[in-house]
């Protein structure tokens, strides 16, 4: 709490042309409140929907309080936050994949669904990490690392898009299979931001390229980047599940 009250306070120091402070802010109030909004929403849903919601609120309230640290981080050191970037997307990422599980449960998803997302997810960032914070000044490993940590990403989307989650999907129907669909988009869309990221701040990216010369600007790309993608997703995904339970809710009382 005091962190929340020192980021209220010091927001003040934000230079006017530091856009990465401001993101860095706003996405930290933005994900609070909608914590906030998930947790207080709960009670109306039934237990089918309230665990998905809950998973949401979570999401959001991790984000929300890394992102605290992370502000806190730049403003005093000046440098991108690798570390406690990557420790709230290894919480906050396999979260959002359990969002595919929970949906998906009353078409008869299995448990093994769950884990097969969570590890692919794992791989992808504990790669990513590998190439942006340990491979640094190694351009070769630093594209072998991305290359990996991108065909991880790739394999998610196969499964959401094509596979086993897919059938599920189309099995639910209804406000499952809606929901499914926009989620679907997020994971390709939404989270294809984080290699780009990836290739801005990182000497030699993803493919051997590095879009900006300046490794001071490149990394405060990254960060807006990112910071950007993060409030996006993560809130998005959380709405995305929170409509389909009004939905579904609604149906049930009809």
């Amino acid at each position: 709490m005091n962190n929340l009250f020192y980021a209220i306070g010091d927001v003040s120091k934000i230079a006017t042309d530091d856009y990465v402070g401001f993101t860095f802010f706003v996405g930290s109030m933005a994900m609070m409140a909608a914590s906030a909004f998930f947790f207080l929403s709960l009670n109306q849903f039934d237990k089918k929907w309230r665990t998905s919601v809950l998973v949401s609120g979570l999401i959001t309230f991790i984000a929300a309080v890394h992102y605290f640290y992370m502000r806190d981080y730049w403003d005093q050191v000046g440098e991108s936050p690798t570390f406690f970037r990557y420790v709230d997307w290894v919480l906050t990422v396999p979260l959002m994949c359990v969002e595919f599980f929970l949906i998906l449960r009353v078409a008869g998803a299995k448990v093994g669904l769950m884990w097969k997302l969570i590890f692919w997810s794992v791989v992808m960032l504990v790669t990513g990490y590998f190439g942006e914070a340990i491979a640094i000044g190694n351009p070769t490993m630093q594209w072998v690392w991305g290359l990996i940590s991108g065909i991880a990403y790739f394999v998610i989307v196969y499964i959401v898009w094509f596979g086993e989650a897919k059938k599920l999907a189309e099995t639910a129907g209804g406000a499952v299979l809606k929901a499914h669909k926009v989620l679907c988009w997020f994971v390709l869309v939404g989270w294809a931001i984080y290699p780009l990221g990836y290739i801005l701040g990182t000497e030699g990216g993803l493919f051997g390229l590095q879009l900006v010369s300046d490794i001071d600007a490149a990394q405060m790309s990254m960060n807006v980047v990112y910071n950007i993608g993060d409030a996006v997703n993560k809130i998005g995904f959380g709405l995305v599940v929170y409509a389909a339970a009004v939905a579904s809710q609604t149906k049930v009382e009809a």
